[in-house]
């Protein structure tokens, strides 16, 4: 396979809640030494459970870093017209100017962050207003309605208050309204969370419109691997802060070979499957207090006495990338 230019880099990433708390500071290493690279025209899937890191890596990317978090390490490359920029080396307007145009994010909740007294077309007028100057109120309407129909959703939504439209209309206006500027770079948290299956299938199916439309970059957070498994073209798993396995989604699923990963594809139901489902035992460790060594060592069922003591390193067999001791440049240890 053809390698795809890369389109936001990643160094030992490090971004860290530093909390004031009596008699000192509390540190929680919400991302803790995260390398990526991730490709112009892919859907990157980043899993893991609830706790892990995930939503902050993905502020952290966006450049929405604001106290408590604090960048500790690393840099946020982004390609952009030949050239490289760090998010973080970017002056207020400059990042201002970028945002929606260049990269889009969609948080957590999106379905709340209209405002519900507004109708959904004066929104996107005030969206469009703020970053195409010299449109008309009409101008900015019709650029809207071609956006809304294009992804065929029904344009008289935009005459709509939120509060009239489902739960996952507003998901996916909310969706819509992050790709109406074509950036190269869309971020979505969690865009399935509180919908039930069959609204989660049309979410899904508009994100991946908007990327087979636009050609663009969509990273994915979802605890959900049965919605990576539709969706993502390379995937990453998250834990304990840092990405410990890393590979075409089809080989993530094919051969995991982290057991974290293992854990979290036996957990999802399979059809005529009455039994139990297996999970990783225990819970995932606190931020604030991780366990020396590998981090999943004191759930792992395979643990052995250096995962107690040392962090393995990232091992790279091909497009295949793990951070276990079990592992090798040639195969088990």
């Amino acid at each position: 396979m053809a390698h795809k230019e890369v389109v936001l880099r990643t160094k030992d990433l490090k971004a860290h809640y530093v909390l004031d708390v009596p008699g000192g500071k509390k540190i929680v290493k919400a991302v803790d030494g995260v390398d990526l690279e991730i490709r112009r025209n892919e859907i990157y899937g980043i899993a893991g459970e609830s706790g892990c890191g995930k939503s902050t890596l993905m502020k952290t990317l966006y450049g929405l870093v604001n106290r408590p978090l604090r960048l500790i390490n690393g840099s946020v490359y982004y390609s952009k017209d030949g050239g490289a920029f760090d998010v973080f080396s970017l002056r207020k307007p400059e990042l201002r100017r970028l945002r929606w145009t260049y990269m889009a994010y969609v948080p957590q909740g999106a379905m709340s962050i209209f405002n519900p007294v507004i109708k959904l077309k004066d929104t996107y007028s005030d969206f469009l207003g703020s970053h195409l100057r010299g449109k008309t109120e009409d101008e900015m309407f019709a650029i809207a309605k071609e956006h809304i129909d294009q992804l065929g959703l029904p344009v008289s939504i935009l005459d709509a208050y939120p509060h009239q439209l489902s739960g996952g209309m507003r998901q996916r206006v909310a969706i819509a309204l992050a790709a109406l500027l074509r950036p190269s770079v869309i971020f979505a948290d969690e865009p399935t969370t509180a919908l039930d299956v069959v609204v989660q299938r049309g979410v899904v199916q508009l994100l991946k419109d908007i990327q087979m439309s636009l050609h663009n970059t969509i990273i994915l957070v979802t605890h959900d691997m049965g919605i990576h498994a539709n969706v993502a073209d390379r995937l990453g798993i998250m834990y304990a802060g840092k990405i410990i396995e890393e590979a075409a989604t089809v080989e993530i699923f094919k051969n995991p070979l982290h057991p974290y990963t293992q854990f979290l594809i036996d957990s999802l139901p399979q059809f005529g499957d009455t039994g139990e489902r297996a999970s990783a035992p225990g819970q995932p460790p606190s931020l604030a207090d991780l366990p020396t060594g590998c981090a999943f060592h004191p759930r792992c069922p395979k643990a052995m006495p250096i995962c107690k003591v040392e962090a393995p390193d990232m091992t790279v067999k091909g497009e295949h990338r793990v951070a276990c001791w079990l592992w090798d440049e040639g195969g088990v240890a």
